[in-house]
């Protein structure tokens, strides 16, 4: 008997940014190489914009009803923060809540930090704007 395959989880990359800080919000997403490119977020900060990142990652996944996704990003206190969010039911703020509640749907199955330099989303953004 064949032991039953464990199904990988979808890399979803996510980031957002300013321009300039505080400023304009845009954000990328990146699924299955695919770039999604959302603007004109509103106005706010850096945080703001990789709160507002994070959300539209979870929205995308959930709109094109994938499951089993790994949430992929470089904004260490925004993940540490869904995490906790994730595991105590509990927000700190308003873009923690909508993150909550979208979660209480379908929820990722990780989110998961790396280094800006990996991260799909963020070369994606920085492409738009070369120094």
């Amino acid at each position: 008997m064949e032991p039953p395959r464990t199904r990988r989880r979808l890399k979803v990359f996510f980031d957002g940014g300013c321009r300039p800080n505080p400023g304009r919000i845009e954000v990328a997403v990146v699924v299955r190489g695919i770039t999604h490119l959302f603007d004109d977020l509103g106005h706010g900060t850096n945080d703001d914009a990789e709160w507002l990142a994070l959300i539209c990652a979870l929205e995308l996944t959930q709109s094109l009803a994938l499951a089993n996704v790994e949430l992929i990003g470089d904004a260490a206190g925004v993940i540490l923060e869904a995490k906790q969010a994730l595991r105590t039911g509990r927000a700190r703020h308003d873009h923690a809540a909508k993150f909550l509640a979208l979660s209480n749907a379908v929820p990722p199955a990780r989110i998961r930090w790396i280094k800006r330099e990996q991260n799909l989303a963020g070369i994606a953004l920085a492409a738009r704007h070369p120094r």
